[in-house]
C-alpha cells in the first residue's frame, strides 16, 4: 500500500515563501509608498505647524483687540 510520509512539500514551501514575499512588499508600499504611513506623518505634521501657527496669529489679534477695547471703556470715570 502507500507508505505515508511526514513533513510538509517542497511546493507547500514555495507557496508559503511567495505569499510571504507578496504580504512583504505590500507591507513596505504601505509603509514607504507615496501615499504611505511616512509620507502621512510628513503630511500631517505640516498641516499641523501651519494651524499652530494660524492659532497663534489669531490669540495676538484677539488680544490686541481686546487690549483696545478695554483701553477705550473709560474705566477711570
Amino acid at each position: 500500500m502507500f507508505k505515508k510520509e511526514k513533513g510538509i512539500t517542497l511546493v507547500a514551501l514555495v507557496v508559503t515563501i511567495i505569499v510571504l514575499l507578496i504580504l512583504a512588499g505590500v507591507a513596505i508600499s504601505l509603509t514607504i509608498g507615496q501615499n504611505g504611513i511616512f509620507t502621512r506623518a510628513q503630511n500631517a505634521t505640516e498641516r499641523w505647524e501651519k494651524a499652530s501657527t494660524n492659532e497663534a496669529e489669531q490669540m495676538n489679534d484677539f488680544t490686541d483687540t481686546y487690549d483696545e477695547v478695554v483701553a477705550n471703556l473709560n474705566l477711570d470715570d
